[in-house]
């Protein structure tokens, strides 16, 4: 599909400004994504699973930023993401979760809609990269094939992107974390 070259250019000023500000073809909003981080905060708290270091692996705008630090005071929050026009932008960490390691592990991991830019290679890479980096949680979520066939709005979704069954992400999954419910694995 896309080289990891071809994918930092492709989520510049435009791609964000479609599905992400204009309320015409936005897929998702800041106030999505602040429900979606209240939801993981209150999870990893149910499981009473200490949080002191969040990798927001893949995190776009870094909307989900403010709200995971308002559920886990005092934890460090590390953004990492592969559009150079927003890691200029916002300060965030240039890379690819394809080839993006760091000794540091995190106690959660945040994985939003971001594998199914990866082909089937660099997604099971990446799959590794994150369990490798995780001593605590993932919350995980990518569009599947059963997603794209049954629930997608196909008008306001980017449609180029790589649609797996789920099957194939719970596969790999499985080799490092066990699935907690509502995305979360553990």
């Amino acid at each position: 599909m896309h080289s990891i070259a071809a994918r930092r250019e492709r989520f510049d000023e435009g791609y964000y400004r479609r599905f992400y500000f204009d309320p015409r073809t936005r897929v998702i909003s800041r106030r999505d994504f602040a429900q979606r981080a209240r939801m993981i905060g209150a999870l990893m708290q149910h499981l009473e699973l200490p949080v002191r270091r969040i990798l927001d692996a893949g995190c776009g705008l870094g909307w989900m930023r403010a709200p995971l630090l308002k559920a886990f005071p005092g934890a460090a929050y590390v953004g990492v993401e592969v559009s150079e026009h927003l890691c200029k932008r916002h300060g965030w960490i240039h890379g690819s979760l394809a080839t993006f390691r760091t000794r540091t592990s995190f106690d959660l991991i945040v994985c939003h809609d971001v594998i199914q830019y990866l082909s089937e290679r660099d997604a099971a890479r990446a799959i590794g990269n994150l369990g490798a980096m995780s001593r605590g949680a993932l919350y995980f979520h990518a569009p599947t094939l059963e997603d794209w066939r049954s629930r997608a709005d196909r008008e306001a979704s980017d449609s180029e992107v790589h649609l797996r069954p789920a099957e194939w992400y719970r596969t790999r999954l499985a080799k490092y974390f066990r699935h907690a419910g509502f995305g979360l694995y553990v």
